[in-house]
């Protein structure tokens, strides 16, 4: 039973960090937008062209 004196503390020590993370959350607009970031994903973005200086060029050299 001594072991609920350490328990207690250490779980309302658990319990004040978890509430003062969620009003941190909160003040830093976490949760401002909650549907756009879902549906990002599955947004189709168009592949940006490669320019032909950005590919890496390979030039074999000749066996000797």
């Amino acid at each position: 039973m001594n072991i609920l004196l350490v328990l207690i503390p250490v779980t309302l020590l658990i319990v004040g960090v978890g509430v003062w993370l969620f009003f941190w959350a909160v003040n830093h607009q976490q949760f401002d937008d909650l549907d756009s970031p879902a549906s990002l994903p599955l947004l189709d973005d168009q592949p940006a062209p490669a320019s032909p200086a950005a590919s890496p060029q390979h030039h074999p050299t000749p066996p000797s």
